[in-house]
């Protein structure tokens, strides 16, 4: 897959400030915002700073201190939106997993049954 980064993407253009968000938490490695096309009562995104097309690419190119900390915005995100009952994390890579922003995210969702992880 490729690393070649879009910086006109629209998660970069709401980290510049171009496109507003509903900001969940802002740390100085991760935004977290609500999703505009909610798939579950709690839909929350969470991006890296960085400039980083997928999981892979920012495993293999972000500083210890960029994941250490977009990991501990995930755990500050989790606890800022008491899912009592669960959750799940979900980053998509590439086109067959439909990934639709070329820009490394998490998808936090919950609030109900999300049922299996993919139709039988």
């Amino acid at each position: 897959m490729t690393t070649t980064y879009d910086p006109n993407n629209i998660f970069a253009r709401i980290l510049r400030g171009e496109i507003p968000n509903n900001t969940v938490l802002e740390t100085d490695h991760a935004l977290a915002f609500r999703d505009i096309h909610p798939q579950a009562p709690t839909h929350v995104l969470l991006i890296p700073k960085g400039p980083y097309v997928d999981f892979g690419h920012f495993v293999a190119e972000a500083s210890a201190a960029e994941q250490a900390g977009f990991n501990a915005a995930l755990d500050a995100v989790l606890k800022a939106l008491e899912l009592p009952a669960g959750f799940r994390v979900i980053a998509n890579a590439g086109p067959d997993s439909n990934q639709e922003v070329p820009h490394f995210h998490l998808h936090i969702l919950g609030g109900r049954n999300l049922g299996p992880l993919l139709p039988a």
